[in-house]
């Protein structure tokens, strides 16, 4: 998507959309596209196209930024502007320690939140898997992790998720074009709903924890090459 086509996207969104022009609601605009894969890392945010798009003031807009500059989703270059951030190998160690401490707490201390939602999105995996839709298998993953801590019922916890999402997405763009690294976790989502449906909430969370530990050896590795 065309940095255009997401500024057509957002006027819409802000014409058709009952808001406050607050630099919260901005910067949730600019998070979601970015964890859509919709804006990638070093994309250049022109702030006055931004501005005029949302029909929000420069302050608001500074805000919005400030606010996903705290998040690591953007950075601000002297002279130059903001943009899209790119993840470091520290910041994928800080996101992948997030991660350990919040998806298998969720697996573990859910409740009996309905598992439907997650085998609907295995599902979908699948079928993208099958047809080579490398989009589609990331898409899916994100969406799956999303609903692991969305189980939880807690609207602070997924605005943490929604955070880290947008920086996967980000770190998720170096294996854009490798299907090797998608398609296990296709499957490993799958092992996760089976081991919950099993009542095996513990073997689901050590299961899920091992899993984040390779997925953050394979990007590390990909990111220092």
């Amino acid at each position: 998507m065309t940095f255009d086509e997401v500024l057509a996207d957002l006027q819409a969104q802000a014409r058709t959309t009952k808001h406050a022009e607050t630099g919260l609601w901005v910067a949730a605009q600019l998070r979601s596209r970015i964890e859509a894969g919709k804006l990638k890392p070093g994309s250049k945010l022109a702030e006055e196209a931004l501005r005029e798009a949302l029909g929000v003031s420069r302050n608001t807009l500074r805000e919005a930024f400030a606010a996903l500059h705290s998040e690591h989703i953007v950075t601000r270059i002297p002279n130059r502007g903001v943009f899209v951030a790119h993840p470091t190998v520290d910041d994928i160690r800080e996101i992948y320690r997030v991660r350990r401490f919040l998806e298998p707490s969720a697996v573990l201390w859910a409740g009996e939140a309905p598992l439907e939602p997650l085998a609907a999105i295995v599902k979908a995996a699948r079928a993208a898997a099958a047809e080579g839709d490398i989009p589609g298998m990331a898409g899916a993953n994100q969406d799956f992790h999303r609903a692991l801590v969305n189980r939880a019922g807690s609207e602070r916890l997924n605005s943490l998720m929604e955070q880290v999402l947008a920086e996967m997405r980000l770190v998720f763009h170096s294996m854009a074009a490798n299907p090797a690294f998608h398609e296990p976790y296709v499957q490993d989502n799958a092992r996760i709903v089976e081991l919950m449906e099993a009542g095996d909430r513990a073997a689901a969370a050590d299961f899920l924890s091992a899993y984040l530990d390779r997925a953050e050896a394979q990007l590390l590795a990909a990111v220092e090459r």
